[in-house]
């Protein structure tokens, strides 16, 4: 009885013959294998051609002496390297430009023609690339730059006297007309205009009072007056 389960253990232990559905599975395997390499091959043979014919494209404008530079088609991320490579080989310049991965391109540029910064922004801008225009702009900033640094150095500004009304209007009014409008107002003393000295009441309190009083006195004698005769 023993015997029999160490048979019995040593008889399961050992792989079983492979089923029909593994064998299917295995030669599916074998054929997506066999694909995978055929499309490796044929991409690998894409590149090459591909290479090749960039190879030319960059001889030619190499030769074109009135070129200087070339602005390629937009191409996918592979073949963009390989233009590059192309390019770094052929001692040229080369950039990417485009917002999207289906726009982007590549600009190859002579090396006596090397692109500067402006123009490389231009180009990222999606902008065509203006040299008169770029030196106005060139120009501009130059002279913003020396009028800020004219006026570091000249430090702030101390303040000054107001201005002068005459001297802010003399060339619309003319220099006579200013100063005629200048001239100092005197008083109209029909108007009441007196001196403020003039106004002020110098008296104390008391004798203040005392004339009110003497006033008043006076205006009531005048009343009385004129009654008494009414009545005779």
């Amino acid at each position: 009885m023993a015997e029999l389960d160490l048979l019995g253990s040593i008889l399961s232990s050992m792989e079983r013959p492979p089923a029909a559905a593994d064998g299917e599975a295995r030669r599916r395997a074998r054929e997506q294998a066999a694909r995978v390499k055929k499309l490796q091959e044929q991409e690998k043979r894409q590149k090459v051609e591909f290479r090749k014919r960039m190879e030319q494209e960059v001889s030619q404008f190499i030769q074109a002496s009135g070129e200087p530079r070339r602005r390629f088609q937009p191409m996918n991320k592979i073949e963009r390297s390989i233009l590059h490579d192309v390019a770094e080989v052929a001692g040229l310049t080369s950039f990417s430009f485009g917002d999207d991965e289906d726009s982007r391109y590549v600009m190859v540029f002579k090396k006596e023609f090397a692109p500067s910064d402006e123009e490389l922004e231009a180009y990222r801008r999606g902008e065509e690339w203006d040299p008169s225009r770029a030196g106005e702009r060139r120009r501009l900033r130059e002279l913003a730059a020396q009028q800020e640094e004219a006026e570091l150095e000249r430090g702030p500004t101390p303040p000054g006297p107001p201005n002068d009304y005459k001297d802010k209007y003399r060339h619309l009014i003319g220099s006579d007309a200013a100063k005629a409008a200048a001239r100092t107002m005197e008083a109209n003393k029909a108007y009441g205009c007196v001196p403020v000295a003039n106004k002020r009441d110098t008296r104390s309190i008391e004798e203040a009072m005392n004339e009110i009083r003497a006033k008043k006195r006076l205006r009531q004698a005048e009343d009385e007056g004129g009654a008494g005769g009414a009545s005779a």
